[in-house]
């Protein structure tokens, strides 16, 4: 087999299928997951947080649409950021990203094995989540065109079934499961935190612009039509979901949408929506993966991370190198840790490489710019505020990956200085 190091990506997503791969990556862990752990920190105030985490996301949004048409290229915030920042700055964006979203893949893997374990009580959802992971890395292996094939399916038939638990469960809302609405509103605001992890989604196509069609164009529209269709899923599911089990049950949940559609009594329903819960975290898994080794693969390229995550499969023209590491350390993640942790260390990295793509935009020169500088600004103020609801546990762990990458980026540019 003839492979290459450092090559092209070939263009074979249209607007479609990008917009298709950030709902994908949208829409799953954080409405099937994620919605148990907000309920339990906002109560029924988790629309509220929703609506927070949609601001934020769309304030970022912008700064990547503005990004994206002055350079639409592979590796998205890190060629952004070593490029208006810095080179180190770039650098620490990548791979905080590539921390984000390798813990994301781990979260919705768990997040796929509870809702199969929901329909078949007594499987070890750790081999569960462990085996999917394993599948979608071999999807990703083969091509992107692939990948984005199943990607559209697995994205209808999500939508569709949450289409459906919205028309069902809404005759069964108990208006009595929305008192008191506001319990705490500092549990909005962590609770926006951590439903924040699933908006992350949004930028995902940015980082394989490189193998979009007419980037410059498809791509800005690609991110904001998938942050819209999904905020408005987000907020219509979250509600129902409320209304028919209360918030402090969703809280206690692994699967909160098989335990709220079980009110209205028909079995066919609750396998419909765990049916649901495991497409939709799929789809994230296939983006997750994809997302991952697509920046390791730009990374490379600059040398930035080892060149072999830079070599293309000669047939198949995908980073199979990236491809597979991603893989096997997200297998890894789900053997042994669990969901709240690593949604929290995911969201603390994604907030990080946001906020670098927010500073990157503020250095955008003015013929450059789409937006006021202000939007930007406050993209990166509103980035530095969800920090602020970090717990203890996950801010050491982020932390400690961000010191592993600098250390990394020192010794990797002492290494390969020319000599004198």
């Amino acid at each position: 087999m003839r492979e290459s190091s450092g090559g092209k990506l070939r263009p074979t997503l249209g607007l479609f299928d990008a917009a298709a791969v950030g709902i994908g990556a949208i829409i799953g862990g954080g409405i099937f997951v994620v919605t148990g752990i907000v309920a339990g920190l906002a109560g029924p105030a988790l629309i509220l947080s929703i609506i927070v985490a949609a601001i934020v996301a769309l304030l970022t949004a912008l700064s990547f649409v503005e990004l994206t048409g002055w350079l639409p290229a592979e590796g998205s915030v890190y060629e952004f950021a070593h490029r208006l920042v810095s080179p180190f700055g770039g650098f620490l964006a990548g791979w905080m990203w590539v921390v984000s979203n390798t813990f994301a893949g781990a979260a919705v893997s768990l997040g796929f094995a509870y809702y199969l374990v929901a329909l078949f009580p007594g499987a070890e959802y750790r081999l569960i989540a462990a085996a999917v992971c394993i599948t979608f890395t071999a999807v990703n292996y083969v091509g992107i065109r692939q990948s984005a094939a199943l990607n559209n399916i697995l994205v209808s038939g999500k939508v569709i079934i949450l289409m459906v638990f919205v028309a069902f469960g809404l005759s069964h809302v108990n208006s009595d499961n929305f008192t008191p609405f506001i319990p705490s509103e500092l549990g909005i605001l962590n609770g926006a935190y951590f439903i924040f992890f699933a908006y992350g989604g949004f930028a995902r196509i940015a980082v394989a612009a490189e193998e979009v069609k007419d980037a410059k164009r498809v791509v800005p529209r690609a991110i904001l039509l998938a942050l819209a269709i999904s905020t408005v899923i987000y907020v219509l599911v979250g509600a129902v979901a409320v209304g028919l089990i209360g918030a402090g049950n969703l809280g206690r949940s692994n699967s909160p949408l098989v335990e709220a559609i079980g009110v209205v009594g028909n079995p066919l329903l609750v396998y419909l929506v765990s049916f649901g819960g495991m497409i939709a975290t799929a789809s994230v898994l296939l983006t997750s993966i994809l997302g991952v080794s697509r920046m390791a693969f730009a990374m490379a390229r600059n040398h930035d991370l080892p060149t072999v995550l830079s070599k293309l499969h000669a047939k198949h023209n995908t980073p199979y190198v990236s491809i597979l590491v991603a893989g096997a350390v997200m297998t890894l993640l789900v053997l042994c840790v669990d969901l709240t942790g690593v949604v929290a260390v995911s969201t603390l990295a994604q907030l990080f490489y946001y906020g670098s793509a927010n500073l990157s935009a503020l250095r955008l020169k003015a013929d450059a710019r789409l937006y006021p500088g202000l939007l930007p600004a406050m993209g990166l103020g509103t980035c530095l505020l969800l920090l602020g609801f970090v717990s203890p546990s996950a801010l050491g762990m982020g932390l400690g990956c961000l010191a592993v990458g600098g250390v990394y980026y020192f010794l990797n540019k002492r290494r390969t200085r020319p000599r004198r």
